[in-house]
């Protein structure tokens, strides 16, 4: 289970809407490239309105990345992050304006929405093929029907091989 962890808003929060969320565990593979290509110096001077720039010092950027550091090394070893995320959440949330991690958000639903789906080249006649199994299983999509096809074929093979065994 995970705990969602929510922004503090430094301006007024929204009166409508979803809560910003900060980080959470299940995230992290996706989130952790980007945080360190966000808070990088140089985007910091390029986006100015993104930063919380009263909270932004060499220090606090430093100390941030070490955090960031100890949470990858944490996770790599397989042991518990709770504790680690919570500290870089809240720096995260020092660091970024309302803006900024609005925009950092953004770019992580549209990370975890690429990591989602997958493209493969499948010749007209195989398309056409697929089309037609649709229409006589009316099925919607083509993950249905690739996953109705893998599905009995595993059957079969199940089968085929308790057959073998008796």
């Amino acid at each position: 289970m995970t705990t969602a962890y929510f922004w503090e808003y430094h301006q007024e929060a929204p009166t409508s809407g979803r809560k910003l969320r900060l980080l959470d565990k299940a995230e992290l593979v996706f989130a952790l490239p980007l945080i360190y290509r966000m808070v990088h110096p140089d985007v910091v001077g390029e986006k100015a309105g993104w930063f919380n720039l009263l909270m932004h010092s060499p220090a606090s950027y430093t100390e941030l990345i070490a955090n960031i550091n100890i949470l990858v090394q944490l996770r790599k070893k397989n042991q518990t992050v709770d504790v680690q995320l919570q500290q870089v959440n809240r720096m995260l949330n020092q660091y970024f304006s309302d803006l900024g991690w609005r925009m950092v958000r953004k770019e992580l639903s549209q990370i975890k929405k690429r990591q989602k789906k997958s493209h493969i080249e499948v010749s007209k006649d195989i398309i056409l093929r697929l089309k037609r199994y649709m229409e006589l299983e009316r099925l919607d999509s083509f993950d249905q029907a690739l996953d109705t096809l893998l599905s009995e074929h595993a059957a079969t093979v199940s089968a085929a091989n308790e057959e073998e065994t008796f």
